[in-house]
C-alpha cells in the first residue's frame, strides 16, 4: 500500500514519495526529474538552432548549437557565434525565448500550463516545482507560481517599455528595430541571461549603449531578476507591519553588500592610470563600475569597453562576485548568497562557542549549515576540476581559464576571451559547467546517488576523534 500523504516524509522533497504496489511504476526522483527536464529543453533548443532561416549564413554546427542552446537554457551567455549578427530575427526570437523559459525554470513553465489545461498539478508535480524553486515544502507552491508569474510579466513588460520609449526617443536604436531590442533586451536582463544584441555591430562599436539611463534600466532589470522567486514574491505581497521573511531580508541584505563592494572594488583600480575607465569622465565611471558591480553576479553584460582588459586585482573580484552568485531560486547561478550567510553566520556563531547557529532572533538548522557547507565544497571541488582539465588540453593562461570556468559554473556569461579558443572538448566542459550551475551542485549530487542509497535502518559506530 502507498505511503499516507500525511507521513512527514511524504513531503521530503528528495524522497521517492512512494512505495507503490507490486507492478506499478516507481516515480522518477525529484531531482532526476529537475536533470531530464533541462536535458529535454537543451535538446529541443539545439533542435530549433539547428532549423534552416535560423543564422544568416551557413547553418549551425552540432557543436555550436548545442553550446548556445545550453548557454540560452542556462541562462549564462557565453557564445561561440555572434548574436546580433549570426542569427536572424527568426533565431535570436528562438534564442531570447530559451532564455525566457530557462530564466523562470521550465517547471514552472510546465506547471503553470498544466494548471492551465488540467486545472489542478499532480502531488509529484509539486515537489518538482517546489524543488526547482529551492523551496522545503509544497505549500502554496500554486499561489506562489501564480504571484510569481505576475509579477515577472509585469517587471519584464515595463522594462521593455522603458527602453523602447528611451532608445526611440534619443535614436539609440532605429524606430524600425526599438520594439524588438527593447523586448529582446528586458527578458535578457531580467532573466540574467547575458545576451545582447548591440555587440557586433558597426553602429554600436562600443557594444551596449554606455548612456547612463539605459545602464540603470538594465542593472534594475538584472537586480530584480537575481533576487529570486520567493523573495519577488514577498515583496509583492508585504503589508507593514508585518515583517518580511528572514530569507527576504538575508537575501536584500548580502545582495546589498556584495553590489556595493563590488561597485568600490571595481571603481578604484579601473579608475587609475592602466584601468579600463582610465579616460572616462567621473560620472561614467561611477555608473559604469556600478553597473558591472550588478552585472558580475548574476547577468554577465560587460559594462565596460575593453572588458578582457580588466586589471588582475578586478579579474580575482569579478570571479569571487560571480562564485557567490545572486539569490537561490532566481534567474542567475553561483553559490547563492544565502550559502554564502549561512555559512558565514555559522563562522561566526562557532567561534563565539554558540551551541546553535543563530540570526536576527531565529536559529538555523544544523541540516542547512550541512547542505551550505556540501554546497561550497562541491562547488569549489567542480571549478578546479574542470579548470585543470581545460589546462591540461589548450595552450591558456591559469587566470582566464579560471574566469571563464567559473563563469560557466554561475551562469554569468562573462568572459575574458577564450570561448573561441575552446575546442571541442573544452567546449563540452563549458557545457557541463553551465548545465551544473543552472541546476545546482545538491541537486546533481542527489540525482546520481538517490538510487545507489542503501534502504533500511542506518548503522551508528563507536565515535573516534580526528585532528583537525
Amino acid at each position: 500500500m502507498s505511503r499516507a500523504p500525511q507521513d512527514p516524509r511524504y513531503s521530503q522533497l528528495h524522497s521517492h514519495v512512494t512505495y507503490p504496489l507490486k507492478g506499478r511504476r516507481r516515480p522518477l526522483p525529484v531531482s532526476l526529474r529537475l536533470v531530464l527536464g533541462l536535458s529535454m529543453l537543451i535538446v529541443v533548443g539545439t533542435v530549433f538552432l539547428l532549423l534552416p532561416g535560423v543564422t544568416t549564413g551557413e547553418r549551425l554546427s552540432f557543436m555550436e548549437a548545442l553550446f548556445t542552446s545550453t548557454s540560452a537554457v542556462t541562462v549564462t551567455g557565453l557564445t561561440v557565434v555572434t548574436t546580433s549578427t549570426d542569427f536572424t530575427r527568426w533565431g535570436q526570437l528562438i534564442l531570447i525565448l530559451l532564455a525566457q523559459v530557462g530564466g523562470v525554470g521550465y517547471m514552472f513553465v510546465l506547471a503553470v500550463t498544466l494548471v492551465l489545461v488540467r486545472g489542478r498539478l499532480s502531488l509529484m508535480d509539486r515537489l518538482t516545482l517546489t524543488g526547482s524553486l529551492g523551496l522545503d515544502k509544497p505549500a502554496g507552491i500554486l499561489r506562489l507560481s501564480r504571484r510569481a508569474l505576475a509579477g515577472i510579466l509585469i517587471i519584464e513588460g515595463l522594462g521593455a517599455l522603458l527602453l523602447y520609449l528611451h532608445w526611440r526617443r534619443s535614436g539609440i536604436v532605429p524606430a524600425d528595430d526599438a520594439p524588438f531590442y527593447a523586448f529582446f533586451h528586458a527578458i535578457s536582463a531580467f532573466c540574467n541571461a547575458g545576451f545582447d544584441l548591440f555587440v557586433g555591430l558597426s553602429r554600436y562599436p562600443r557594444g551596449i549603449p554606455g548612456d547612463s539611463l539605459t545602464l540603470m534600466l538594465l542593472a534594475a532589470l538584472v537586480f530584480l531578476g537575481g533576487l529570486g522567486i520567493p523573495v519577488l514574491s514577498d515583496l509583492l505581497t508585504w503589508r507593514k507591519p508585518q515583517p518580511l521573511s528572514l530569507h527576504t531580508r538575508l537575501t536584500l541584505g548580502a545582495t546589498l553588500a556584495l553590489l556595493l563592494i563590488g561597485w568600490i572594488g571595481l571603481f578604484i583600480p579601473e579608475a587609475r592610470p592602466g584601468g579600463v575607465l582610465q579616460n572616462d569622465p567621473l560620472d561614467q565611471q561611477l555608473v559604469r563600475s556600478l553597473f558591472q558591480s550588478v552585472s558580475t553576479r548574476s547577468a554577465g553584460f560587460p559594462g565596460f569597453e575593453e572588458f578582457n582588459r580588466l586589471v588582475p586585482e578586478s579579474q580575482l573580484l569579478v570571479m569571487s562576485l560571480m562564485f557567490i552568485g545572486s539569490g537561490p531560486a532566481s534567474m542567475g547561478g553561483g553559490i547563492t548568497t544565502s550559502t554564502l550567510v549561512v555559512l558565514t553566520v555559522a563562522l561566526w556563531s562557532y567561534a563565539h562557542s554558540h551551541r546553535e547557529v543563530q540570526i536576527a532572533r531565529r536559529t538555523i538548522s544544523a541540516g542547512t549549515v550541512r547542505r551550505a557547507a556540501m554546497i561550497l565544497f562541491i562547488s569549489l571541488f567542480s571549478v578546479v576540476f574542470a579548470s585543470w582539465l581545460i589546462l591540461m588540453t589548450h595552450d591558456l593562461t591559469m587566470n582566464r581559464v579560471l574566469f571563464e570556468v567559473t563563469s560557466a559554473f554561475a551562469t554569468v556569461g562573462l568572459s575574458l576571451g577564450i570561448t573561441d579558443d575552446l575546442n571541442t572538448f573544452g567546449r563540452l566542459i563549458i557545457i557541463l559547467m553551465m548545465f551544473w550551475g543552472r541546476l545546482g551542485a545538491i541537486t546533481l549530487v542527489v540525482a546520481l546517488v538517490q538510487r545507489m542509497a542503501p534502504r533500511g535502518q542506518s548503522v551508528r559506530y563507536p565515535e573516534e576523534r580526528v585532528v583537525l
